[in-house]
This record gives structure tokens, sequence and C-alpha cells, in this order.
């Protein structure tokens, strides 16, 4: 049997399927499986021991992309079972051409069929969607990751300020700057993020040894996507926004402080790591879920204090 599974688009997306994959794999365990996604989903979970084929989704770009779509789908071939975790047009149109004998694709309409309310985290929904593939009943269990994490020296703190999908999610870079600085007693500092953030952690790093704080280690844009699972999954302790690090944290039962202001966090807190909190203000105006604050004064993160932080951490570390 063959299983094709297309991936969320964003990396905490991705790991959040981990469980309702564990799910698919335990009902059918001698399939074959091939991953196809983004590069960043794909790269994460590309070390599952059961997963045989990955192939990077790249149809955006260059030419036109139907036809492009076109070209994967015939590279891809039929499968028996085809599931895609998107509910993208160009999903719905690869499913349909690869013409697989069972086709599944997650969204809209499946959830509401299936009772998957918002208060549901985003792990529940996946779990229960791919329920309708397996015919069973399976709850969805941990977060999972295959790249070994990595030994430190020393105890170590992480700090990630980034969030791919929008300035309102990211807290501020003095106020991680302000809480890397009152730990680093105890701790080493990392500094986390992808390309697009260098900016601001370069700022975090600046600040933190404006503040006679030597022992930091900026890595913002200069890992791979492996090398940042591993290198977060060792951690002693996290720092972070809501964002795709927070759950590879997750994966690892990090200790970790998630900065949550406009998103919702029952749907896509840290799933079942025993050590972790959250900390964010209620306002009448959250959760927004805008790439920006609508409202211009970002009162969401702006009133969150380190102090609110440093007591979270000491909490996660007791």
């Amino acid at each position: 049997m063959k299983i094709l599974i297309e991936l969320p688009t964003w990396l905490g997306d991705a790991i959040m399927t981990t469980p309702a994959l564990e799910n698919l794999f335990a009902a059918y365990p001698t399939a074959q499986i091939t991953l196809i996604g983004s590069y960043v989903a794909t790269e994460a979970l590309k070390a599952h021991p059961r997963v045989s084929r990955v192939i990077v989704d790249e149809t955006k770009k260059g030419g036109f992309r139907p036809l492009n779509v076109y070209r994967l789908a015939k590279e891809l071939g039929p499968h028996d079972i085809a599931v895609s975790f998107r509910s993208h047009f160009y999903s719905r149109v690869l499913l349909y051409l690869i013409a697989s004998k069972q086709s599944f694709i997650y969204g809209p309409t499946v959830s509401r069929s299936h009772g998957l309310t918002t208060e549901l985290h985003q792990v529940q929904k996946y779990a229960t969607f791919i329920n309708t593939v397996t015919g069973r009943d399976d709850k969805p269990g941990p977060l999972r990751l295959d790249w070994p994490a990595k030994r430190y020296d020393r105890p170590t703190l992480g700090i990630n300020p980034g969030a791919t999908y929008g300035s309102a999610k990211r807290w501020y870079p003095d106020k991680f700057a302000e809480v890397a600085a009152n730990l680093a007693d105890r701790f080493d500092i990392v500094i986390f993020g992808g390309p697009a953030e260098t900016d601001i952690a370069g700022d975090i790093e600046r600040i933190i040894k404006d503040k006679c704080v030597r022992n930091v280690t900026n890595l913002a844009g200069k890992t791979t996507i492996p090398q940042l699972c591993s290198a977060i999954g060792g951690l002693d302790l996290f720092i972070t926004g809501d964002s795709g690090p927070m759950h590879v944290a997750a994966a690892y039962h990090v200790p970790t402080v998630a900065v949550f202001g406009p998103t919702k966090y029952l749907e896509t807190s840290q799933w079942m790591n025993p050590k972790s909190l959250i900390v964010r203000h209620e306002l009448e105006c959250t959760p927004c879920m805008k790439r920006t604050c609508p409202l211009k004064h970002h009162q969401c993160m702006k009133e969150i204090t380190p102090q609110e932080v440093i007591d979270a951490a000491k909490k996660v570390l007791a």
C-alpha cells in the first residue's frame, strides 16, 4: 500500500500533524509513506523512520502554476490513499490529478461535519480528520520530531523573537533582552530566528551585550531546519512567541514560556508539554488573528512585562 501525505505549509502546523500521522501510520503499519509539502515542513518531518519518499512542492516557483501542478501529479503517480492537510485550491487540484483510490482533504467542510469547533486544539482537529481516513477513533498523542537533541556544555536558554505569520505576534527586542540578561547568570543564551528575523535577533544580541552579558550566541539565519530542531531540543529553557519553534520545543518537552497576543492560544498552544506556560493579557480586541495590529496600538504585546515572563520561567523550572 502507498500513502501520499501533503503537509501544511507552516513549520508549526506541520509539527501539529504529527500525532495524527502517528495514528495513520499505526492504522497502516506496512504502507509506504510519501511526504509532500513546503521545504520547511518536509525538512522537519523527513527523519521519521516510516517516511520513504519526500518531495518539496515548488509549483509556485516560476512558470504556469496549473501546469506545474499537473507535472507534479504525474511525477507522484497514483496512491492507494492520498491525504492533504491543506484546503488550498491547488491541493484539491493535485489530489484530483493524482487520481488515487481514496482521497481526503482537510478543510472547513470537514471541520464542521465532524464538530471540530474553535475550542479544540489544532492537534485534535488534525487527529479527528485522520480518523475519517482510518475509520478509527484514535486520540492524539504527543508531538514527535526525530532529529536528535543537541547536547550543550552548560545549561542553555533559547530566545526566539520571530513569528513568520506577522509582526502582531512578536514581542519586543528590549523585553526579550531584559529577560535573557536577568537569567544569564544561570544560562548561556542562544538566539534563534529565520533568515527574515536576523534584524530583530541582532537587536536583541546588541541590547544583551550592552548589559555586559557575554555568554550569548546568535544563530538567527544560520541553521537548517534539522539543526534548528536539534538545537531547540537540547535547551533547558525556551522563551518564545507563538511560532513554529514553539512547537519544536513542545515536541522535545523543553521547559517553555510562550508570549501570546493576537492568536487563539487554546488552538495553538504547546501540545502535551507539561513544562510550559503561556503569558498573555485578555483584552477586548483579542484574539484578532491579524498579521499587524488593526487598532495600531498593539497593547496585547506592549502590556506584557519582562518580569511576568521571568516569573513564568521560574515556575516552569521549579
